[in-house]
């Protein structure tokens, strides 16, 4: 997914429909508690480190956290402070800086940023006016675009979540002894009995939404989608079944490949997941600093989008499409509606899913009984990103909001959807209409899949 977040092609009025009946004052109390949970987060992630810490380039994939850090406070000023709140520029000088489009991550190191200490003040200094404006602003539906429902904030609190994900993603590949820690997500109370995989009805559903205030660009309009029958499985692909497509040969076969994964395995020589190694008859992975025997019956974590292909055709099965996963995980044949969540229309619960860095891991395949769809499936949100079969491409009648450069200049058959989020994703940035994206060679992400078969 994109880091970028620039004003700089604000539509004149983009916001699309279905942002009415929402009550002001509790979108400004939504708005406040998001970004107040945000900044928190943010501030863990860049506290439980050092200063050279901050400043270092972990991995060329990934910036330097301090560049996080002041990209998150630069983006709020754009969007809060001048866009919104028709303020003066408070450091207009940098916002080349912290470009994410001008500057990619392998050559953040060696632009003159921000130093930590002064990145934090700049980071306080436009939260403070943010939340000044946020406490005045108009969150009526006959406001003007970026202001109706509170969209530029809960986009502010979604862009913040997103980078620190990506700060979570650094703190992985950082070396070292563990900066964080985080108890043990809850055990599965009834994984054994649970069928390997459930029967999803064809029919029409309604796909994306026009009425989730803080949906993005790329979720909307609803529209309505013919899906085939079809099977899917019940809990995320587990570390022990794949470790048997592994020990079947599964990254020496390139009948399960297809061809540029095929020449991925090749020229890293990959056999294994990302952080996984083996140690004599065992196999090992580092996770933020702590080395731990690999669980079989957790989600598979940091596999590229070739890798769930390729285990998917070893399985005879394949990976959904992208209309196959929302329906499964929001089509209620009750009421005929698509739900905002599995469980329904209320926001998640620690007992629904596991997100919000509360935990540091995927919670065992079974897990959250709570928070399973009418479909039976089961941990569709939280856990990990699935991989779906799915290019990353607009909806019909997409219009871009508030600017072209969220979604729509990565359309197209070189980015595929992940959707349901992961443990490393905030609520607020994580719905059953979210779509994530990304290159299909990418592993440091938070991403495992599901498989699923014709009916």
């Amino acid at each position: 997914m994109t880091d970028d977040r620039t004003p700089s092609a604000v539509a004149a009025d983009g916001f699309p429909t279905g942002s009415g009946g929402h009550d002001p004052e509790a979108l400004r109390q939504r708005a406040l508690d998001a970004l107040l949970t945000a900044r928190a987060r943010t501030t863990v992630l860049t506290d439980s480190v050092d200063e050279g810490e901050l400043t270092a380039q972990h991995s060329p994939l990934m910036s330097p956290l301090v560049w996080d850090l002041a990209h998150i406070g630069n983006q709020e000023e754009q969007w809060l402070l001048r866009a919104v709140g028709g303020r003066e520029a408070l450091r207009p000088e940098i916002d080349g800086l912290y470009d994410a489009f001008e500057h990619p991550r392998a050559a953040r190191p060696s632009l003159p940023l921000l130093a930590p200490a002064e990145a934090r003040t700049y980071a306080s200094d436009v939260r403070g006016r943010a939340l000044d404006i946020l406490e005045a602003a108009p969150l009526h539906e006959g406001g003007r675009p970026l202001e109706r429902a509170g969209f530029a904030f809960g986009m502010i609190a979604q862009h913040e979540q997103q980078h620190d994900e990506t700060m979570l993603i650094t703190h992985q590949l950082r070396s070292g002894p563990a900066a964080l820690t985080a108890p043990a997500p809850p055990d599965p109370t009834d994984a054994v009995s649970l069928p390997a995989e459930v029967l999803v009805p064809g029919g029409p559903f309604t796909m994306g939404t026009s009425a989730e205030p803080w949906a993005l660009d790329n979720e909307r309009p609803a529209h309505r989608r013919e899906v085939a029958a079809f099977h899917l499985d019940t809990a995320p692909v587990t570390c022990g079944a794949y470790r048997r497509f592994m020990a079947d040969g599964g990254y020496t076969d390139a009948r399960w490949w297809a061809p540029k994964g095929w020449d991925m395995v090749r020229e890293h020589a990959l056999d294994a997941p990302l952080f996984w190694h083996r140690d004599g008859g065992q196999w090992l992975r580092r996770r933020f600093g702590v080395t731990e025997q690999v669980p079989d019956d957790e989600p598979v974590l940091h596999v590229s989008w070739y890798e769930a292909d390729a285990y998917a055709r070893w399985a005879g099965r394949r990976l959904p499409t992208e209309a196959e996963w929302e329906k499964a995980a929001r089509h209620d044949p009750a009421s005929g509606r698509s739900l905002r969540y599995p469980w329904g229309d209320t926001d998640p619960t620690p007992g629904q899913a596991n997100l919000g860095q509360r935990h540091l891991r995927p919670a065992r395949a079974g897990a959250y009984p709570a928070g399973r769809a009418p479909s039976g499936a089961g941990q569709l949100i939280g856990d990990v990103w699935e991989w779906t079969s799915s290019d990353f491409l607009p909806y019909p009648g997409f219009v871009a909001f508030p600017y072209r450069e969220y979604s729509e200049v990565f359309f197209g058959p070189g980015h595929k959807v992940l959707r349901g989020g992961s443990f490393a994703v905030d609520q607020v940035a994580c719905r059953g209409t979210f779509r994530n994206w990304d290159l299909p060679v990418r592993r440091q992400i938070f991403s495992g899949f599901r498989t699923a078969r014709d009916a």
